[in-house]
């Protein structure tokens, strides 16, 4: 019979946000093998999908931090808390990075201390790093190049334009106490190589839910509105000056032998290359765009098609670091003293990464910001330095 004090096990689900009733009985079926018959289909899709970031993701490690990073494939596979656990150091550092549109739903990174200890060094230049709030930072910045990747991959492949992600905020805590998605969960594996002679990799971890939401639209939801015509596709098939446009499915129907076919509207026939075809007396010359760099006008032209995005702002007017004894002693009236002093410009940021400074002003009784300077892009890339 209990006696009113809570387990260790109890606990460490409470901070986990995991419901304490979970870990009994009840709680082991709830995370026994994935159900359904789809599961090791969504693994295969999602592998597929994680390997072919690899080689961007590879190059993105290695710019940020100045040595030559090398990722290998995945390994995917439906885990639970306990057993996943199981495969974690004592300590590691995890960092959120949910999908807040698109495809809603928990996601995260989990690495070994060393390993994020390693990355973090060498993005600092710096030797025998402590994971302190700047190495969260570098961390999270870190994570937040490969989130950004997977985002654009994903829209691209599904046609899902509304995908976004918070911003990626990491923590070095015990194991034990890591809030992982409840029930069934998929999780990729990473081998990852620093260039440091030591073994490396990390975790990441998607909730079952946003899982069978994005397998699904990789398998079926990313179709172009190019594709078909009149209900009839044409696997293969392509159609002379018409700028390699392709015009996929048409039931394993193959256009060879069918010569003088019309496309309705289009005053073009099909005759499945069979020699002595006619050439129409109006067809012109293909015109190719020159592959020279054209400056302004084609990086207006590529920024044009992100202009309707929402990005979270934010303004910040301090920071500080607390013990959790100090935290949970706080109460009304309690006062906090941050890192800023006063008169000091405030920070304003875009998707949490700094990009200009200003001054606080009241609007018709309400706060604003005078925006007094500007973050250069250089500037930033010093600070990753």
């Amino acid at each position: 019979m209990s006696d009113g004090a809570l387990s260790q096990d109890e606990i460490d689900a409470l901070l986990a946000g995991v419901d304490s009733a979970g870990l009994g009985s009840s709680g082991a079926a709830a995370a026994g093998a994935p159900s359904g018959g789809s599961s090791d289909e969504e693994r295969k899709v999602f592998q597929a999908f994680l390997a072919s970031n690899i080689g961007v993701q590879s190059s993105n490690l290695s710019m940020l931090t100045g040595a030559t990073v090398i990722l290998k494939d995945p390994q995917a596979s439906f885990t639970n808390r306990d057993a996943f656990l199981g495969q974690l150091p004592e300590t590691v550092t995890v960092v959120k990075a949910d999908f807040s549109s698109g495809f809603p739903g928990e996601h995260l990174f989990i690495l070994p201390e060393e390993t994020a200890k390693s990355i973090a060094g060498l993005m600092n230049k710096e030797e025998n790093i402590e994971m302190d709030e700047m190495a969260m930072s570098v961390i999270g910045e870190a994570v937040s190049q490969l989130v950004g990747t997977q985002i654009t991959d994903l829209t691209k492949k599904t046609n899902n334009k509304s995908i976004a992600a918070i911003a990626p905020e990491a923590v070095n805590i015990k194991k034990a106490v890591a809030a992982l998605p409840a029930g069934d969960f998929l999780c990729a594996l990473y081998p990852l190589d620093l260039g440091d002679g030591k073994s490396h990799q990390y975790w990441e971890v998607y909730g079952g839910g946003v899982t069978s939401d994005i397998a699904k639209a990789l398998n079926g939801g990313g179709s172009s509105p190019a594709q078909g015509m009149n209900g009839m596709g044409m696997p293969g098939m392509q159609m002379p000056g018409m700028n390699g446009m392709q015009m996929p499915g048409m039931n394993g129907m193959s256009m060879q032998g069918m010569p003088g076919m019309q496309m309705p509207g289009m005053g073009m026939p099909m005759g499945g290359g069979m020699p002595g075809m006619g050439m129409p007396s109006n067809v012109q010359a293909v015109q190719f765009p020159n592959l020279m760099h054209r400056g302004t006008q084609q990086e207006m032209g590529n920024i044009g098609l992100i202009m309707d995005v929402y990005m979270e702002m934010t303004v910040e007017l301090g920071r500080t670091r607390k013990l959790i004894k100090e935290i949970l002693g706080m109460g009304e009236g309690t006062i906090i003293e941050l890192d800023k002093l006063a008169g000091e410009p405030v920070d304003i940021l875009v998707n949490h990464k700094l990009i200009a400074k200003g001054e606080v002003v009241v609007i018709d009784e309400n706060f604003g910001v005078r925006v007094t300077e500007i973050v250069s892009p250089m500037e930033r890339l010093s600070d990753l330095g």
